[in-house]
């Protein structure tokens, strides 16, 4: 940790160094783990690594299954042999035990041969990580280049300075060369095409450019939907302003309706009243009519006279109905 801090701030010092010279400080970083994930070499060697030690896991494991089974014949035994049979058998058992002990400590101790096999596997690909992170930072004058997979801390590490891609393609070039067999193969392997050289100037501003499009379309498609709501409420307001000019119109029509009718039921009650005939007149039809045919003659034309007021009522009022009728569909029109 105290190595890490120091190494921060020897950091810190040299950034703050460069950043008043002329050229900006050039950073990149790879990830290890990433590259030797992707080297088929690797995991080929990795995987046979791999069976080996599953080999040596399932061969310690038979011998001390083989020694537990022994432990317990001697327990089950133990009542029919002498002293000194068990003392020597339970030698044996803890000699072949520590035998087993050694042998796991061969395999797979600080020292086994895991480790050094393991080791043996990891420096030729480090060895060409290390080649070719000294041709890329020559080459690209980059000013450090970091492991992201070692114990340097990395709070954040932006994926436009990872190189790993370039450094995973350049080993791959490198093994393609050493492996080929024929003058053709090792010449179309130093033609491939190499990985095409980073403009971070261009970047920067291609990304500012990005940043500013997308934030105008971002005011842009704020504004129309500022304008489309705007005018969705001006037609609600509109609408709600329409439906009520109907409704007071329809009251309107509904009151003066009304008023008709009530008129013309005052003024069917006045006619009827004026209109009766005084009692005990007589009708001149060339003769004298009794009392009773005054009456019935009377009744008979009162009879006719409200059937002629309701059929002229009741006209009316389909007039004024279908009138009303006509003006709401004109209206929805």
């Amino acid at each position: 940790m105290k190595h890490n801090v120091l190494f921060l701030l020897t950091l810190v010092f040299m950034l703050s160094f460069y950043s008043h010279a002329q050229r900006g400080v050039r950073i990149a970083y790879i990830d290890t783990e990433y590259i030797l994930e992707n080297v088929p070499e690797y995991q080929e060697a990795t995987t046979q690594l791999e069976d080996k030690a599953q080999k040596w896991k399932n061969e310690i494991q038979s011998k001390l299954t083989t020694v537990e089974q022994k432990r317990k014949d001697l327990s089950n035994e133990k009542a029919l042999l002498t002293k000194e049979l068990i003392d020597e058998r339970e030698e044996d058992i803890t000699f072949e035990e520590n035998e087993i002990l050694d042998y796991q400590q061969k395999r797979f101790g600080p020292n086994g041969d895991l480790f050094i096999q393991k080791k043996q596997l990891m420096q030729p690909i480090q060895d060409q990580i290390f080649a070719a992170v000294q041709d890329m930072a020559e080459g690209r004058k980059y000013d450090f280049i970091f492991d992201k997979s070692s114990d340097a801390v990395m709070l954040f590490s932006a994926k436009q300075f990872d190189i790993s891609e370039q450094v995973l393609r350049s080993i791959t070039r490198t093994s393609k060369r050493t492996q080929a067999n024929s003058k053709a193969e090792r010449k179309a392997a130093e033609e491939e095409e190499l990985i095409p050289e980073i403009n971070e100037e261009l970047e920067a501003r291609e990304k500012v450019l990005e940043e500013k499009k997308a934030k105008r379309e971002s005011a842009v498609e704020k504004r129309r939907e500022e304008i489309l709501a705007a005018r969705e409420a001006k037609k609600l307001e509109a609408e709600a302003r329409r439906q009520k000019t109907l409704d007071d119109r329809e009251e309107a029509k509904q009151a003066k309706l009304d008023a008709r009718i009530k008129t013309s039921k005052v003024t069917a009650k006045s006619e009827e009243e004026t209109s009766k005939p005084a009692e005990g007149a007589k009708s001149v039809e060339g003769k004298t009519k009794t009392k009773a045919e005054l009456i019935e003659e009377n009744r008979q034309k009162k009879l006719a006279e409200r059937a002629k007021r309701k059929k002229a009522l009741e006209d009316r009022k389909n007039k004024i109905l279908e009138d009303r009728q006509k003006a709401k569909d004109s209206i929805n029109n």
